[in-house]
């Protein structure tokens, strides 16, 4: 019988223990991975639960900053089921999309008589509706705008099932849409026929995406640094950006993957369906919204011989927020826009002057 050498042995003996430790470190590394599962679980509800935490407080915040000009409520409402559904047979599937909306109905107004309706929606791939546009509802309520603001899919603050419903440039449209027929089935001096759209940054893109869509339903629109080209802004945009929207619950695919889906979310590949009469806003310093997207739109919009208004703005302070701004050039700039949504939507009374427009906003 042939001896075993000790060398042999002693490899034997040290395969052994390295295959040990490799079992050992394989378990205790899916013991990690399991609990680093967990621990981003629990980090994307406390993500959610902040959110809501915030919008909660910032509700609070709009009484004392337009409650005394604005009754505010808050109305529940729904839009169109899922664009694409994870379970199409589970049950609930198909059901209308639920949602809130901002109401904001000045004070003195008259019910026995009708008013025109602003339809806003906020920008932000997920954001909301905040406090942020106080000083732009203050003189929306001093005109005797009644305005309807959609917290539509996607929206923050109201947990993380809403959050992964969003549709970019999809049914996201026409939540906003259905905010506005709500208004006109639910208070009747709501006039149907004096009906206005405001929007800016991703807002815009939905302003479009409903005059386009439908433009018997909105008189006039207003469009402030507006998404325009999606495809164009996966481009220039950082991959955490491109993420947002090629996530499994979202898009689920890169535009390279899906040119014609990006190209169907994106109003400057739309143009030929406008209609309504438009104001566009720009600004060359913008770092959210390249100006060369809005510049698409523009050239796109002349292409198909489609009458609107527009102005690029050079390098005014502020950037994407040029004319959301306290600065005296951004009330400036929003009278011209107060005075292009007058002539369509002819509310009661009207802001002509920067002091006009900063004691109805700002008080002094």
């Amino acid at each position: 019988m042939k001896r075993i050498s000790t060398k042999t042995i002693i490899l034997f003996s040290i395969l052994g223990i390295i295959f040990s430790a490799s079992a050992i470190a394989q378990e205790k590394q899916g013991e990690l991975s399991k609990k680093l599962d967990k621990l981003n679980y629990q980090m994307d509800n406390l993500f959610h639960r902040l959110n809501e935490i915030e919008k909660a407080i910032d509700d609070i915040y709009w009484y004392n900053k337009v409650g005394d000009v604005a009754f505010i409520d808050k109305v529940y409402m729904y839009g169109p089921p899922l664009w694409k559904e994870k379970n199409p047979s589970a049950q609930g599937a198909g059901n209308p999309v639920k949602f809130r909306s901002y109401v904001f109905i000045p004070k003195d107004i008259d019910p026995e008589r009708k008013y025109p309706l602003i339809v806003f929606p906020h920008g932000g791939v997920h954001s909301n509706f905040t406090t942020y546009y106080a000083h732009i509802i203050r003189e929306l309520m001093a005109q005797q705008y009644i305005v309807v603001a959609a917290e539509y899919r996607g929206s923050t603050g109201y947990g993380k099932s809403h959050y992964r419903k969003i549709d970019y440039g999809g049914l996201e449209v026409e939540d906003v849409d259905a905010s506005r027929a709500y208004m006109i089935e639910n208070y009747n001096f709501v006039d149907a026929t004096r009906i206005g759209i405001i929007g800016w940054s991703h807002g815009g893109l939905i302003a479009l995406h409903n005059i386009f869509d439908h433009p018997d339903n909105y008189k006039v629109a207003y469009v402030g640094v507006p998404v325009s080209d999606l495809i164009a802004r996966m481009g220039y945009k950082t991959q955490e950006y491109r993420d947002l929207y090629s996530v499994d619950f979202h898009i689920g695919q890169t535009a390279y993957e899906n040119v014609e889906e990006y190209k169907r979310r994106s109003p400057a590949w739309q143009a030929h369906k406008l209609q309504t009469p438009l104001l566009i806003h720009t600004n060359t310093n913008d770092a959210d919204v390249n100006v060369l997207e809005v510049e698409h739109l523009i050239k796109s919009l002349k292409a198909e011989g489609k009458k609107f208004e527009y102005k690029i703005y050079q390098d005014i302070p502020g950037g994407h927020s040029f004319n959301r701004m306290d600065t005296k050039i951004a009330k400036q700039i929003r009278l011209e826009i107060y005075d292009f949504l007058d002539r369509y939507l002819d509310p009661p009374k009207k802001l002509k002057t920067i002091i006009d427009l900063h004691k109805a906003a700002y008080v002094y």
